[in-house]
């Protein structure tokens, strides 16, 4: 066989693997709607109930990561720093809240040795 025979070959193959590969996923591939569908009803009924939840998450993760992006770091220090400065938040909330619970129970246990 000549060598412009295989170049002709091998040109249709690349042709029939590069588009009629993605076409044939593009065919099987079932859709979301019919996922859903064959989802049992109690499956269908949670997966209703938490879809808000699940939306407004992704919705919160989108808006986090157009305010990443939009600093001069890279995306992932970025997050690093934000996720530091978020448990550094927690903390000090959590030890606000455990001098708040220590002060009642002071203040209860004033009350109740003077009353008594």
């Amino acid at each position: 066989m000549s060598k412009a025979g295989m170049y002709i070959k091998m040109a249709a193959t690349f042709t029939i693997l590069s588009v009629g590969g993605p076409a044939m996923l593009f065919y099987l591939q079932p859709t979301d709607e019919e996922l859903f569908k064959r989802y049992n009803p109690e499956l269908q009924r949670k997966s209703l109930e938490n879809r808000q939840g699940r939306q407004q998450d992704f919705d919160n993760f989108v808006t986090k990561l157009k305010e990443y992006s939009k600093s001069d770091r890279p995306i992932w220090e970025a997050a690093a720093q934000d996720e530091a400065r978020t448990r550094a938040n927690s903390v000090e909330e959590q030890k606000k809240a455990a001098a708040e619970i220590q002060k009642r129970r002071d203040e209860i246990r004033r009350q109740a040795i003077n009353g008594q």
